[in-house]
């Protein structure tokens, strides 16, 4: 069996959803979602944020498909140029936000920074996930870790592991389920 260059595929995909294929869509989400979220992940350091980033950012990548430009770039590339600006995007407005408040005086005087405080409580965050992922089983924990912390899609990550897609998407759900489990009960 040849072997399909994952961004080749991927930019088919969407030419495919530009037409208003909902099955293409189905790919290009599954192939480049992971590594919105990754992106959007590291800019925002807020993952119920960067969730709703990367649902902003398939929403637009559907209704803009017609938009990208192959001489231009890589499909991956294209869509996570517009994660970029999308992360970037929310990460302004809500400095504006904060700006625009202390502006005009609504919030209260602010307080001097507790450095110490915040150190020792990202440290404990940071020890919380460190346990919970060691937690799970590693054909579990690897896939996630490929995927969040390397940036990998889902058919990287399963040509990296030699696995099926569909078993790593699996294990990956099992994962998140799990990790997420864990945290809740560690709060």
């Amino acid at each position: 069996m040849p072997h399909i260059d994952p961004d080749a595929r991927v930019e088919d995909l969407l030419a495919r959803v530009a037409g208003g294929d909902h099955d293409a869509f189905t790919g290009v989400y599954d192939a480049l979602s992971g590594s919105v979220m990754g992106l959007a992940c590291r800019i925002l350091r807020d993952v119920a944020q960067a969730e709703e980033v990367t649902q902003e950012v398939m929403i637009e990548v559907w209704r803009t498909a017609d938009r990208y430009s192959p001489e231009r770039g890589t499909a991956k590339a294209w869509v996570l140029t517009v994660a970029h600006r999308r992360a970037v995007d929310r990460v302004r407005s809500a400095q504006a936000g904060a700006d625009r408040e202390h502006r005009t005086g609504i919030l209260a005087p602010e307080r001097p920074f507790d450095e110490v405080a915040e150190i020792v409580q990202d440290h404990d965050e940071q020890r919380r996930l460190h346990r919970c992922l060691t937690a799970l089983a590693r054909q579990e924990r690897v896939p996630l870790m490929l995927a969040y912390y390397q940036g990998l899609t889902y058919l990287e990550v399963a040509d990296a592991l030699s696995t099926p897609e569909g078993t790593v998407k699996s294990r990956m759900r099992a994962g998140l389920r799990r990790l997420r489990a864990c945290l809740e009960a560690d709060v």
